[in-house]
């Protein structure tokens, strides 16, 4: 039987930045770790305490900073002493390489954070690109360092363009959030709207249950509770599109008619769930975890106007596994619009990915992460072309370092260490 496919159309302009490159130090398990080539869909998997929720973290890391400030982000992660790497020295750096659209020049943005006898401070910030026919090293439009440097401002900043100083009210700020609110300086306001829309999930099924008060929001949040406001701003805004969700949703949760957001008396909204044969909904809080969960996926997934960077964690909990390829072909729809990482442990999730799109995370023997990038591991694209899924080869063991048994010296079923 042919596995069912949903494409997602999107309101969002069809070119939307693209992460092609990652580097991050010092981030705790993530002593010098790099992703290149990164494919608009990205899947981590790897054993448990390898480092995929870290790496889904330095996204979180980076849409804090800038929603809420470094010092709000850094404090919540313990400072220092639990966000940097043990035993090591440096700073904590993030560098990303990027595209504002296909074709246009590679930027790179790149935050050094120290933490200093008052807090965090970001010890080194630079954008920089190479335009043109342009050689030798990159040309930085925007270096800071603790709160003291300079930027140049136009819609296509050059060499010969004057470079003028700005400092900063503090050394804790981040000078592409401070400068990118000006009109003045295009390039770095493009990066800050960027980061500033990431939407990164950490889905909770109990929030989801809530009943928040009235009103529609357009976007979900990470946790999912203002679901019921969402329904309601697409029932009033975006009609088709809810509809779309909910036949989505129909064909993949048994009997299932409607989601409906009804205000209270009190001014609160409440979920309900309608399904046949029966004519009365039935409240959130008695709805199954798994439709909550496919709900507020497709809400995220099928966003009329989508974020341009999606993050989802484990999203084979509470899902039944044969709902998990279709899921991972509803992210790679979504990929069309937004950027999209996802981290693993299901077979059945990542039998609906290409092995481009896959990077294995493991240990090394030093206790720091490392990263393979699945078409890299010898024998998988023969595999795969001959009809086998990725799924099915990792738990065959033929992804080596991405199997707990390899990583924990135990023999695998082709009788390796």
């Amino acid at each position: 039987m042919a596995r069912e496919t949903t494409k997602t159309p999107a309101a969002s302009p069809p070119n939307p930045p693209r992460i092609e490159y990652l580097r991050v130090q010092n981030y705790r398990a993530l002593c010098d770790v790099e992703f290149k080539n990164i494919t608009p869909l990205m899947v981590l998997l790897g054993p448990n305490g390898s480092g995929k929720s870290t790496v889904f973290d330095v996204f979180n890391f980076l849409s804090e900073c800038f929603q809420h400030g470094l010092r709000h982000a850094w404090d919540r992660r313990g400072r220092a002493k639990e966000l940097k790497t043990r035993g090591q020295d440096g700073p904590l750096v993030i560098e990303i390489k990027y595209r504002e659209k296909p074709r246009s020049p590679l930027i790179t943005y790149h935050l050094a954070i120290e933490e200093g006898n008052r807090g965090p401070v970001v010890e080194e910030e630079w954008l920089a690109w190479r335009r043109g026919k342009q050689v030798g090293r990159p040309f930085r439009f925007l270096e800071y360092k603790r709160g003291q440097g300079r930027a140049v401002s136009g819609e296509m900043p050059d060499e010969q363009d004057e470079r003028v100083d700005t400092p900063l009210r503090s050394p804790d700020l981040i000078a592409v959030n401070t400068l990118g609110q000006f009109a003045e300086h295009p390039r770095v306001a493009a990066l800050r709207e960027f980061i500033t829309g990431w939407y990164v999930s950490y889905l909770s099924i109990e929030d989801t249950r809530g009943q928040p008060e009235a009103g529609p929001q357009e976007r979900l949040s990470k946790t999912g509770d203002n679901l019921p406001n969402v329904i309601q701003y697409l029932k009033e805004q975006h009609p088709d599109r809810l509809e779309q969700i909910f036949d989505t949703l129909r064909r993949r949760v048994p009997r299932l008619e409607t989601v409906q957001a009804e205000p209270m008396q009190d001014g609160r909204l409440l979920l309900q769930v309608k399904d046949a044969p029966f004519d009365r909904p039935v409240m959130s809080r008695y709805v199954s975890d798994g439709t909550l969960k496919m709900l507020s996926y497709l809400v995220v997934l099928m966003d009329p106007e989508p974020p341009q960077f999606i993050g989802i964690e484990e999203p084979e909990n509470f899902l039944h596994p044969r709902l998990l390829p279709e899921l991972a072909e509803e992210c790679r729809g979504a990929s069309e619009h937004s950027q999209l990482l996802a981290t693993t442990h299901s077979p059945f999730f990542l039998n609906g990915v290409n092995p481009e799109e896959v990077r294995v995370i493991y240990r090394n023997e030093n206790g720091y992460s490392r990263v393979r990038r699945a078409v890299e591991i010898q024998g998988v694209s023969e595999f795969v072309d001959a009809g086998a899924s990725m799924g099915h080869l990792w738990m065959e063991g033929h992804l080596g370092v991405g199997d707990p048994l390899v990583n924990a010296g135990a023999p695998t079923k082709k009788g390796k260490k």
